[in-house]
């Protein structure tokens, strides 16, 4: 499966752990929206959508089955995610 397309909506204000929100196209046929861009101090992350259930507890509503597709998926939006920080406004 080939990311074919990502966009970034960043947060406002640097203090913030949750940095962005990312939607991501895959084969020009699939979009997954919601995808956290989050500080966890340390380096940045994502978190996928999800949403909350009768008991409390938040379930992923979709997620990456291996661990290759998610450190492909996470690198791809970290990048996407650095470069529309980077850019200049105007």
């Amino acid at each position: 499966m080939e990311i074919t397309d990502i966009k970034i909506r960043t947060v406002a204000g640097d203090e913030q752990q949750l940095k962005a929100f990312a939607t991501v196209v895959f084969d020009d046929e699939l979009v997954v929206h919601n995808i956290k861009v989050v500080s966890n101090g340390e380096k940045l992350i994502i978190a996928m959508p999800s949403r909350q259930v009768s008991n409390g507890e938040y379930k992923d509503v979709v997620h990456p089955i291996t661990s290759t597709f998610r450190k492909q998926l996470s690198d791809a939006v970290i990048s996407a995610y650095l470069e529309e920080k980077d850019r200049p406004r105007g």
